[in-house]
């Protein structure tokens, strides 16, 4: 007869309260640095660009800078249960909130991260597509669509209750997670070989470009760059730690479960530095967006950049 285990208690309760504890000061930090920050470029957006009067890749920006708005308000909540030594809420339906509200982060600023490539990559490398350029000048409407469909591929995440923290389930057979672990790793793996697809094209596009605006082709190859450096450092370590997780929970070593859980926890709260990093990308995929902001909220700084560029 096989030995059955309370899942829900073992999983949210962990055994290491002060490496949690720990974890949520780090939270803690990023969500300091972050909520300022965040809220000047919401204003920024508002009052001083007016985004939705503005290009494409503004829009798309604005929608990014939404999408880390969400992970704020999860921030909070995590710390308290952090500092409670739980990985999660005890309460079903707070998880499940959680859950969603997270997955959800994570599928739009990918989602939005590779459409900001795109748009990029059409205008510098196939600039005569107008039919193309047309469809994307339509951003509020691809914004808007892009958050309906992210609605059902996020329902995934409530339809039963995980394992807190690394959310995976003790059901291996359970279809529901093979669909939520397919989803996982499809939201992850394409848009990355998409953005280094659009990043090679653009580098390749300035090496042959021997005359003309190679400034901006310049411009477009940092602004890429920037992109695929915020997704490998925010999403790509998430993805090998969960494959890990995945791989060592299959083995059924009750301790070995639990440290990869901790590990995948830790490796959470370093990816959620996004909502600090994307900012860098505004500031790289539209100069008028940095130099409003530095204007504004920099002006010493934005005099040393103008007269750096002049020179």
């Amino acid at each position: 007869m096989e030995e059955t285990y309370n899942f829900t208690e073992y999983n949210c309760i962990t055994n290491n309260k002060p490496l949690y504890v720990g974890y949520s000061v780090v939270l803690i930090v990023e969500l300091i640095l972050a909520l300022p920050l965040n809220i000047s470029v919401l204003y920024m957006f508002i009052f001083k660009l007016r985004f939705w009067k503005a290009k494409s890749n503004m829009v798309f920006l604005f929608n990014l800078m939404l999408a880390d708005f969400v992970l704020l308000i999860c921030l909070p909540v995590k710390i308290y249960h952090f500092q409670q030594g739980e990985r999660c809420s005890k309460n079903d339906t707070e998880c499940k909130v959680m859950l969603f509200m997270l997955f959800l982060n994570r599928a739009a600023s990918i989602a939005f991260l590779t459409v900001i490539c795109i748009d990029r990559y059409i205008s510098v490398v196939h600039p005569r597509k107008r039919n193309i350029l047309q469809v994307l000048k339509q951003s509020p409407k691809i914004s808007f669509l892009i958050w309906f469909l992210l609605l059902p591929l996020t329902v995934p995440t409530m339809l039963r209750t995980f394992e807190c923290g690394a959310t995976y389930s003790p059901d291996k057979d359970d279809k529901i997670d093979e669909l939520r672990e397919i989803i996982f790793f499809t939201q992850i793996f394409i848009p990355f070989f998409i953005l280094v697809f659009c990043t090679a094209c653009i580098v390749k596009r300035l090496q042959r470009k021997s005359v003309g605006d190679r400034g901006k082709l310049r411009r477009a190859v940092f602004a890429v760059t920037s992109v695929v450096v915020v997704f490998s450092i925010c999403f790509l370590p998430r993805a090998a730690s969960r494959i890990a997780v995945l791989i060592i929970w299959h083995q059924d070593h009750s301790i070995t479960q639990e440290i990869a859980a901790q590990v995948y926890d830790g490796i959470m709260c370093f990816s959620h530095i996004d909502c600090l990093l994307d900012p860098l990308i505004y500031c790289f995929c539209s100069s008028k967006f940095k130099n409003t902001y530095l204007s504004t909220i920099f002006p010493y700084f934005q005099k040393k950049v103008k007269d750096s560029e002049e020179s």
